[in-house]
């Protein structure tokens, strides 16, 4: 697992799509939070609150993630060089978990750059002082969705050899687990199984973090993503090498 992993953040830094993907992410939260004028506007807002930026960043890298993790196995697939790794002393679950920590970490290099923000927001308040305990359960709240972007992108990407299927479907799953259900729970077309619904999505769960509401069920949920996606990752490449 730990040779997959490395394999894949050097091959990742070692080619311009890594930096152009970790530029694209912050380049487009800060203009959204710092220039462009809009309801994520920081300076608009008058308060020195990091909310518009949890709440940006989870749209902006459905689109990064799922373009990060495309070729994982898509391309692996597509190359030929799936059989190199089946022949080598690696279970399969060691392959899928080496390149999910990758995607993952990748993620979290990318977040980084973004605690500028939070110094920034503590230059400019009044007094100086910003709600830490807020700040440190939203970030956490961060991490663990992209953990379950990350699985998400990884199932798409075994199930295709051309990586723009993989996008696309990656794309689509990661829209529909962050926001579709809660957008279909809302249209009141289920009756009482509307909230049964939405609370499937995603994006419920990580507003309860945002909140600073540090909820075991909000977490388990998830993290329970993460492993569903997993789990059907092994499945498909176990059928896939028989």
């Amino acid at each position: 697992m730990k040779a997959i992993f490395l394999k894949e953040i050097k091959q990742f830094f070692t080619s311009p799509i890594g930096y152009i993907a970790m530029t694209i992410f912050f380049l487009f939260n800060s203009l959204f939070l710092w220039i462009i004028d809009g309801n994520y506007n920081i300076p608009n807002s008058q308060f020195a609150d990091l909310t518009p930026f949890f709440n940006l960043a989870p749209w902006i890298l459905i689109f990064v993630m799922a373009a990060i993790s495309m070729r994982m196995f898509s391309e692996e697939f597509k190359s030929g060089t799936i059989e190199n790794l089946l022949t080598k002393p690696l279970p399969p679950y060691s392959i899928i978990l080496g390149k999910f920590l990758a995607v993952w970490t990748i993620g979290f290099i990318m977040i980084i750059p973004t605690f500028i923000y939070v110094f920034s927001l503590q230059a400019l308040s009044v007094d100086g002082h910003l709600d830490w305990g807020s700040i440190t359960t939203a970030y956490l709240g961060l991490l663990i969705l992209m953990s379950a972007f990350a699985a998400i992108g990884i199932f798409a990407s075994i199930l295709f050899d051309n990586q723009v299927n993989a996008f696309l479907v990656g794309l689509f799953l990661m829209f529909l687990f962050y926001y579709g259900f809660e957008g279909l729970g809302s249209f009141n077309l289920l009756g009482s199984l509307d909230l049964f619904v939405q609370k499937l999505s995603l994006n419920m769960h990580y507003q309860n973090l945002l909140k600073g509401l540090l909820s075991l069920s909000d977490i388990t949920y998830l993290l329970s993503i993460s492993v569903l996606f997993i789990v059907l990752t092994y499945s498909v490449l176990r059928n896939k090498i028989k």
